[in-house]
């Protein structure tokens, strides 16, 4: 099977890729996230998205077969909540989500070669975050999974105890929609062993 170049350096979506047995190269692509003018959180994961295969494709010299990216987002009343700046940004997130309903949204793309086109599909899911103290937030911060992660939290982790219920699919959460990523390999053409 051809590899599947992935512009991520998410550790979660290389095992997702590895689970899948998948053959993948990381590369990760670089680019400025904040520089979008998009407050829709659909809006904002399909352009990022696609952003991140583009900006992978126009570094390689080769017409590669695949390249996949992803984004996600954590979106509460339409209000996007991107990666914390710092402690203090994780611990108002964290304070927003407590007892709340919020949005986690996915958007992945994949470059084509053999067609010279990007497919990008969303997957959204709403997750049904337990009401926090303010003593389980700080001791949630020490642990560090807040760091470069949307919402400030990390659902494979500790903060999977603050979880009640998620309604959609639970890998959407974790940055990589696993049914939306396979049917999208099979409409593609994508040669793939499941």
């Amino acid at each position: 099977m051809e590899q599947i170049i992935l512009a991520s350096g998410s550790l979660r979506r290389q095992e997702y890729f590895k689970l899948l047995g998948l053959p993948f190269s990381v590369v990760p692509a670089d680019i400025d996230e904040s520089a979008t003018t998009q407050t829709d959180p659909i809006e904002l994961t399909r352009e990022l998205a696609v952003k991140k295969v583009e900006k992978v494709l126009n570094e390689i010299k080769d017409n590669p077969p695949w390249i996949f990216g992803a984004d996600t987002v954590v979106a509460i009343n339409n209000k996007i909540l991107g990666k914390p700046y710092d402690r203090d940004n994780a611990f108002a997130m964290l304070s927003e989500l407590s007892g709340s309903l919020h949005q986690v949204i996915t958007s992945i793309a994949l470059y084509n070669g053999r067609e010279k086109k990007i497919d990008c599909r969303t997957a959204c899911c709403t997750v049904h975050f337990a009401a926090l103290s303010k003593e389980e937030i700080e001791r949630y911060l020490e642990s560090g999974e807040w760091q470069g992660v949307a919402g400030a939290y990390r659902i494979q982790g500790l903060a999977g105890c603050f979880v009640e219920k998620i309604e959609g699919c639970p890998s959407t959460v974790v940055g990589l929609p696993l049914r939306e990523f396979y049917v999208m390999l099979k409409d593609n053409g994508c040669p793939f062993g499941a």
